[in-house]
């Protein structure tokens, strides 16, 4: 296990460039399954799940080769092998379920592990999932450690509408309609950034979907898929953490953004705590004018709101970031996680700090900001953004914190620590029970 050392109390500024968006980066690699030609992906990040789908490869019989340097991946699949007896996805990681419909398509055949899971945000369920894979034709079978799924033939097309708009569960769709024998369609479909560049990857290697960007998809399954070369974009979840990291330490932080049309309502959501941000030349930066503050709702006798769902919503990952700025701004916020009953839990940390924050129920989240704040020594849930939230309310505390856990944060952003070093904080991994 891993802990932050946080020295805060100095402003950050500088320039940044974000990294990819993992959210983008694993359904794509899961996807590659699906060719049999060569595939070269840039500005691949190095994170534990990225090393974790990519030694799965290698065990299947992939060509890889990668320059985590350069942010190269090479790919080729075009002799690779699945046995459902013996050969094992990775547990404890929650994309490892969208290599599942590469390997029904590729051999007929696939496997669920008990344990699939990610982050720590309560019940996620696996059963959106498998009627996806049964809706295309797959039969399911429990084993002793997981769920075995095999496919007779091709991938038959269908037509199905989620009970929400699940991310994970849009991509699964998407990837067991490319190949399959005929149009599905999708409604209720995610629309999220990643989720549009996930299906910009898909139509490069030959996929025909309709719909980018938009709650209904329309899949025209092909024969078969092709190759190429495809590069990633900015983290949006990585531009909002370094503009936050920015605007809570009273500092001046540009970051490379590509894509600031995906803004509006991440914008309106900083100036609720007094936070104005600017795109200019492909860059972004977050300006305050004296401390943070609470913008005052117009209404009476209600507290601001911050409330996060599937997109064009808030993402709900971008929750915890907010609720550091509401800590540290002057005023009252409810935050409202519309999405998982596990991921505002974390109060108790943020009181070790002297920030006043109230549970009110698993989805909801009052802070009373404003307060004075110490250094302190907290734990981090297995969630990644309230690893970084809580590093972000350190580094705006003169003095030395530590963040106890805080291993998740390396599931998303590579050479984090280093990243905001150069920015000016003082912070250091060390190795901890």
């Amino acid at each position: 296990m891993s802990n932050l050392i946080v020295h805060g109390g100095s402003p950050l500024k500088g320039r940044i460039v974000p990294s990819a968006n993992k959210n983008a980066v694993l359904p794509i690699l899961c996807a590659t399954l699906l060719t049999r030609e060569p595939i070269r992906l840039n500005g691949v990040p190095e994170i534990t799940d990225v090393k974790k789908i990519l030694e799965v490869f290698r065990q299947l019989g992939s060509s890889v080769s990668v320059d985590f340097a350069s942010g190269v991946l090479d790919l080729h699949h075009k002799d690779t092998h699945f046995d459902p007896a013996k050969d094992h996805l990775p547990e404890e990681m929650r994309s490892s379920i969208m290599l599942v419909p590469g390997l029904m398509a590729r051999f007929g055949a696939a496997r669920i592990e008990d344990d699939v899971k990610g982050c720590t945000l309560g019940a996620r369920e696996i059963d959106p999932h498998v009627e996806v894979f049964e809706r295309f034709g797959a039969s399911v079978d429990r084993a002793a450690d997981g769920l075995l799924l095999k496919v007779a033939g091709k991938l038959r097309h269908n037509d199905h509408w989620t009970d929400y708009a699940s991310v994970t569960t849009t991509e699964n769709f998407v990837l067991c309609a490319a190949l399959a024998d005929g149009t599905s369609t999708l409604m209720n479909a995610a629309s999220e950034p990643h989720v549009q560049e996930f299906c910009a990857f898909m139509q490069m290697l030959g996929a025909r979907l309709e719909g980018l960007g938009t709650s209904r998809l329309t899949i025209h399954g092909v024969e078969q898929l092709g190759g190429g070369e495809f590069t990633f974009a900015e983290d949006f979840h990585e531009i909002v953490t370094f503009l936050a990291l920015g605007a809570i330490t009273g500092g001046d932080v540009r970051v490379k953004n590509s894509h600031p049309e995906q803004f509006p309502l991440i914008d309106r959501t900083f100036a609720k705590f007094g936070v104005q941000i600017v795109h200019e030349d492909g860059w972004s930066r977050s300006v305050v004018n004296g401390k943070l503050k609470v913008k005052e709702p117009f209404t009476r006798n209600i507290l601001q709101k911050v409330e996060a769902a599937p997109w064009p919503y808030l993402p709900v990952d971008l929750l915890p970031i907010f609720v550091a700025l509401g800590v540290k701004a002057e005023g009252s916020v409810m935050f409202w996680n519309k999405v998982y009953d596990g991921a505002m839990g974390w109060t108790t940390e943020l009181s070790k700090f002297g920030a006043h924050a109230f549970l009110s129920d698993p989805h909801r989240m009052v802070t009373f900001g404003g307060k004075p704040l110490t250094p302190a020594e907290v734990e981090s849930p297995y969630i990644i953004r309230v690893a970084i939230a809580l590093l972000m309310v350190a580094a705006s505390i003169p003095g030395k914190s530590v963040i106890h856990n805080a291993t998740p944060v390396r599931r998303a952003h590579p050479q984090f620590a280093e990243n905001i070093t150069r920015l000016g904080a003082r912070v250091e991994w060390v190795e901890g029970d």
